[in-house]
């Protein structure tokens, strides 16, 4: 959220809506923003003056007045008051922000406020306030605010007050949407102690932020250390995972265990990592992972993409005949993958790979694109032209760009020319930037006709770009 949703916040509260209605209480974001919007002052016609939006409505003026009167106010204006931009109204909203709970988000913010007697004021009335169920409900905010200068106390001041609370006080952070603070809620149950290795086990298993899912599954199998190994009440919901690096980190405990023959069931996974990890144990277990690779690929019947790129991360160039043949595979992943390996086998037969280009599954074009890219000047950039038609696929087309892009000189200018009025966004938008930054080479020089043309047609289409934007932004109808 920007400064301006923080700032049409302002004027709402001020007009009289309720503070949960005025903006979303519930995004840390959502406060910082209305701190920032409540001071951004604009031209003032009548008075003459620069003034915050909100400041100019009936509601906004009489809040500083109520403030300093000793008047009362709501908790809308008492929202204001506390983001004020003069220091002695924010001063003097903190002695009444207690009253109300639903401030308290505020009261954490004026904690590193910028004016030493208003930050001092509002530290004392947090430390008196502050409890474990109160931590938990703005810690989101609480570590944006610990991040700025003299930000430190807040974060400081909710650690201590989680660490001496009860374990089970911290089960709504473990679930909290923003990763930063599942992440502090882990760190500081793993310090302290508070979930089990079980427990932890499932927290990497169930977590989708990789660095939950690597200091959960670490935190649990170094507490399992009895010589047997990992019991399965941690292995198993770690081997289960979603997440590449809690399964990661269960098939390396494989070989603690005496498990070694289950990490051949994870040499084909999804996962990169993981992948790795389980050519790892089979390997410490006695076994080669290659030829079990060769064998599958050999089969094709149910290859899964996995199983073709690890052949490619464990093989040799001589393997790059298993793989050819998949090309043709009906899994769009196995062809793929199938392209990827050959690529990373630095096996690439031009000839062979360039009816990839139209291919229908997005994911085998990019592979075959990234595979064609050093050989882009041998390419039929005619042909490569054609692919560019608006009738064709948007992968293709993007692909074909991405290639002749990859071309200097004419061979760029023009397929930049043909998507200067294209009508997907990112695909014009890309043209057009290009066709700013072309400039001339040995095999185009300037002065011929065609280069000539194709900038007039380019310098047009931008400024009719420019000229429609402009009248956008001013609120203009074209």
């Amino acid at each position: 959220m920007d400064i301006w949703y923080g700032a049409a916040a302002a004027v709402r509260l001020a007009e009289g809506v309720p503070l949960r209605e005025a903006l979303d209480t519930g995004d840390p974001a959502a406060w910082i923003a209305l701190d920032a919007g409540v001071r951004t002052i604009s031209w003032d016609t009548e008075r003459v003056v620069w003034l915050p939006a909100w400041e100019k409505t009936e509601g906004g003026r009489a809040v500083k007045d109520a403030l300093l009167s000793g008047g009362p106010l709501g908790e809308g204006q008492l929202a204001l008051a506390l983001c004020h931009r003069e220091g002695r109204v924010r001063e003097a909203s903190l002695w009444r922000a207690v009253d109300f709970p639903g401030l308290l988000p505020l009261l954490v913010v004026r904690c590193s406020d910028w004016a030493a007697p208003v930050r001092e004021v509002a530290r004392r009335r947090l430390t008196e306030t502050l409890d474990a169920e109160a931590a938990v409900r703005v810690m989101g905010l609480v570590l944006r605010i610990g991040r700025r200068d003299r930000g430190d106390f807040v974060s400081a001041l909710a650690t201590a007050v989680l660490r001496a609370a009860l374990p089970e006080t911290l089960a709504p952070l473990y679930a909290d949407p923003y990763r930063g603070v599942r992440r502090y809620a882990y760190r500081l149950a793993v310090d302290e102690g508070f979930l089990s290795p079980v427990e932890l086990a499932r927290a990497a298993a169930r977590d989708s932020d990789p660095v939950v899912q690597s200091l959960c599954a670490d935190t649990a199998l170094a507490a399992v250390s009895d010589k047997d190994g990992p019991h399965d009440d941690v292995l198993e919901p770690l081997l289960a995972a979603r997440g590449p690096q809690a399964r990661a980190a269960g098939v390396t405990a494989l070989r603690r265990a005496g498990r070694v023959e289950r990490a051949v069931g994870f040499l084909g996974d999804r996962s990169g990592v993981v992948r790795a990890c389980a050519r790892y144990v089979v390997r410490q277990g006695g076994g080669d992972p290659l030829p079990w690779y060769r064998e599958r690929c050999a089969r094709a019947d149910g290859l899964s993409p996995g199983v073709v790129i690890g052949l490619a991360e464990c093989g040799e160039r001589v393997d790059a005949a298993l793989l050819w043949p998949l090309l043709d595979h009906p899994a769009a992943g196995v062809r793929a993958r199938a392209v990827a390996g050959l690529r990373g086998l630095d096996v690439v037969d031009v000839r062979r790979l360039l009816p990839l280009l139209d291919d229908p599954a997005p994911g085998v074009v990019r592979e075959a694109t990234v595979a064609l890219l050093p050989s882009v000047g041998s390419l039929d950039a005619d042909r490569l032209m054609e692919r560019l038609a608006v009738e064709r696929s948007r992968h293709v087309r993007v692909a074909a760009f991405r290639l002749l892009h990859a071309r200097d000189g004419l061979v760029r200018l023009r397929a930049s020319v043909a998507l200067l009025d294209d009508p997907d966004d990112k695909l014009r938008q890309w043209a057009r930037q290009s066709v700013q930054r072309w400039h001339p080479t040995a095999d185009a020089p300037p002065g011929t006709v065609e280069v000539g043309e194709l900038l007039d047609r380019g310098a047009h289409l931008f400024s009719e770009y420019v000229l429609k934007r402009r009248k956008w932004e001013a609120g203009l109808k074209d």
